[in-house]
Order: C-alpha cells, then sequence, then structure tokens
C-alpha cells in the first residue's frame, strides 16, 4: 500500500511544475482546429442569394437523419436562390447530428458546413433543433467557410465533377482528389495486348466423327 501511494505522489509530483491545461471558460476559450466540426451554418452568395437550392442531397447523405427540409420553387417576383428552387424550410435537429460532415460534403452549391461554434447546450430540447432562421447567414454575409480548408485545391489534372469541389453558380472547379477519390491524369494511354493467340475459325480443327 505504501509503494501504491509513493508512486501516485510521484506522479503529482511530476506534473507539479507543468503549464496547467485547464482554462477559465467561458472568460478563456481554446482556440480551435481549422477542421472542427461544429453548428451547422447555411451560407450566401456575394449578392445576397441563398446558395442552398433545396436539392436535398444534403438530407439524403446525412446518416443520422439529422436535417428536414421543404423545397419551394423560385419565382420572378420571389427569388431566394440562383437555382430552380430554394428551401424554405431547413432544420437541422442536433440532438440527432453526429457531426461527420456528410451533408458538407454532398452539397453541390457549399451551401452548408459545419463551423466552430460549440456552446450548444440546452435545458430544452426543442432548442437543440436549429432552424433555417437561425442557421443562415446574415444579409450583408458572404463566406465559404470551413469548405475552404476541408477542400484544398487539386493537380489540375483530375479536374472531374463531385460535388465537394462543384461551383455551378461561382465558377469553381471541382475534382475528385479533393474527396481521396484518386489522383491519376483524367486521360492516360492504354496498350491492349492479346495474352493469347486465338484461334480464327479457319485455323479450328473439326472434330472427329464418332
Amino acid at each position: 500500500m505504501a509503494m501504491e501511494m509513493i508512486k501516485g505522489l510521484a506522479t503529482t509530483l511530476k506534473e507539479l511544475g507543468q503549464k496547467p491545461t485547464t482554462v477559465s471558460y467561458p472568460e478563456q476559450k481554446r482556440e480551435l482546429p481549422e477542421r472542427f466540426r461544429g453548428r451547422h451554418v447555411l451560407h450566401r452568395y456575394e449578392g445576397g442569394l441563398e446558395r442552398c437550392v433545396g436539392c436535398y442531397l444534403c438530407a439524403g447523405a446525412c446518416p443520422a437523419d439529422a436535417i428536414y427540409i421543404e423545397a419551394e420553387e423560385n419565382t420572378d417576383e420571389h427569388c431566394v436562390s440562383p437555382g430552380e428552387r430554394y428551401a424554405r424550410v431547413f432544420d437541422v435537429n442536433l440532438l440527432r447530428c453526429i457531426f461527420c460532415g456528410y451533408c458538407e460534403q454532398a452539397c453541390p452549391t457549399g451551401a452548408i458546413t459545419l463551423e466552430r461554434i460549440y456552446e450548444l447546450s440546452s435545458m430544452r430540447p426543442d432548442d437543440l433543433v436549429y432552424h433555417k432562421e437561425q442557421l443562415l447567414e446574415p444579409v450583408n454575409s458572404a463566406t465559404r467557410g470551413s469548405i475552404e480548408v476541408w477542400t484544398p485545391e487539386p493537380p489540375t489534372e483530375t479536374a472531374t465533377p463531385i460535388p465537394a469541389r462543384q461551383g455551378f453558380f461561382d465558377g469553381l472547379e471541382a475534382s475528385a482528389a479533393a474527396v481521396g477519390q484518386g489522383n491519376l491524369p483524367a486521360e492516360q494511354e492504354i496498350l491492349l495486348e492479346d495474352a493469347y493467340d486465338m484461334p480464327t475459325p479457319a485455323d479450328a480443327t473439326p472434330e472427329s466423327e464418332g
């Protein structure tokens, strides 16, 4: 017993001169990594239009079924997004969300990203279902969010249309390398050689009659 107490005390003394890892929250906050996945944010274009076109791809990619969308058609009198439709309702249930980032990768317009927003505690479950009005950027904002960090510039020879890099309305180029789908050149010479000399019908030997 005494030996175990001495070992425990030695650990305490060893850590005594180390810099503390705790912070005085909320007065002090840790600096989060660039790829930290926190609360979702819906982004806009510089002109004020919403990036979300109501395609349901993020909801379909979500493994926890945490995203609920109701789309509506754009009209000349009421144009919300540059596409044919926009998300009239966009809800994210953070009680179900596992913060995997699949919605961010599936979005073809970069409309939704997971940002470094982690202060999400609440005493009421209803407060953790975030609606479009809470997720959408202000009118005068037009940011790309963490998608700039998650999709680095790929080699030019790997350009292919995949959602994580596709920018249908802002001129971005897609790339398979951005999501780890390969880095081979888009075109390469393929040489086919016959492994065997297949007999032609003229060379075939007729079967012997029994």
